[in-house]
């Protein structure tokens, strides 16, 4: 009998986590050559366990998830969604954005990804990282489960997008496309990510860490460029920040525990991002609550 899909991903002779972060040749050609096989693999793995975590909407905190729906379903509500964002430093909102009840369901689905022993590929450029993984179907060697895939893509058309618009309303024609890593940091192993903006329009964090997992340091330090403040903050299980990509900050030592994050960008064809300090037009509500029909440009900024 021929091996199976997963089988045979599970066994394929694999680069070396160095080289992948190294970005060595033969690490591109090897997820080029095995695409396909990756692919299948994930499907077999998805239909395998019924025990498995769904990841629905039950997932997102019941404020957050019931204002969301509203917009959707009438515009003229979204002022119930910016509600819940709390500006904390100029141009970064804080809010709760998963249930901490709920939150273990995702937690353990990422756990049995890592347990399924299908490639993936580390996020570039966040060397210390140890066990992060690529979420979107534009990276190499991302996580290509459909369960996943469908509750990342409602993640960014549904929730990221809207609350994005309505945060920062230059980025409207700047958000047609997608990109996702998660991250974990340890103590003891992992240092920090050293000041940086990103090659996005908007970029939102979210902290996966449950109810009782503490950790200490860690926090995300922030650089207002206008005053020159300089914050640091840590966000509580389920919670998010989003910010403009432009915004400067680093995240600081890990002394203690793990700290497991999600990071979503949104941007323009191509990378394209909007102008730091321009225009902000108006536009109407009924404008912002829309999935843009630009297909998926292939671009990867990392």
């Amino acid at each position: 009998m021929a091996q199976n899909s997963l089988a045979r991903a599970r066994s394929v002779q694999r680069p070396t986590r160095q080289e992948m972060l190294q970005r060595a040749p033969s690490v591109q050609h090897f997820w080029e050559q095995n695409k396909d096989l990756f692919q299948d693999a994930w499907k077999e793995w998805d239909g395998r366990d019924s025990q498995r975590p769904i990841l629905d909407r039950s997932l997102y905190d019941p404020k957050l998830r019931d204002a969301v729906e509203q917009a959707w379903k009438d515009p003229g509500k979204e002022i119930a969604v910016k509600e819940l964002w709390k500006e904390v430093l100029p141009n970064v909102y804080e809010a709760q954005f998963f249930d901490p009840d709920r939150l273990s369901a995702l937690r353990d689905y990422l756990a049995n990804v890592a347990d399924a022993d299908i490639p993936l590929r580390p996020p570039y450029g966040i060397s210390l990282n140890r066990g992060g993984a690529m979420l979107d179907s534009r990276s190499a060697g991302y996580i290509a489960a459909p369960s996943f895939q469908a509750f990342y893509r409602d993640l960014m058309n549904v929730y990221m997008r809207p609350i994005s618009r309505l945060l920062f309303p230059d980025t409207i024609g700047y958000d047609t496309q997608t990109f996702g890593f998660s991250i974990q940091w340890q103590a003891d192993a992992d240092t920090s990510l050293r000041a940086h903006t990103d090659a996005s329009s908007v970029t939102l964090n979210l902290n996966l860490n449950l109810p009782g997992e503490d950790f200490s340091g860690s926090g995300v330090r922030f650089f207002d460029p206008k005053t020159r403040q300089v914050a640091e903050l840590s966000f509580a299980p389920g919670t998010a920040l989003i910010h403009h990509g432009s915004v400067p900050h680093e995240s600081m030592p890990i002394t203690k525990g793990e700290r497991s994050n999600i990071v979503l960008w949104l941007y323009g064809d191509r990378g394209q991002v909007p102008r730091v300090g321009g225009a902000q037009d108006a536009i109407p509500a009924k404008e912002r609550w829309t999935v843009p029909p630009t297909l998926n440009d292939g671009f990867a900024p990392f």
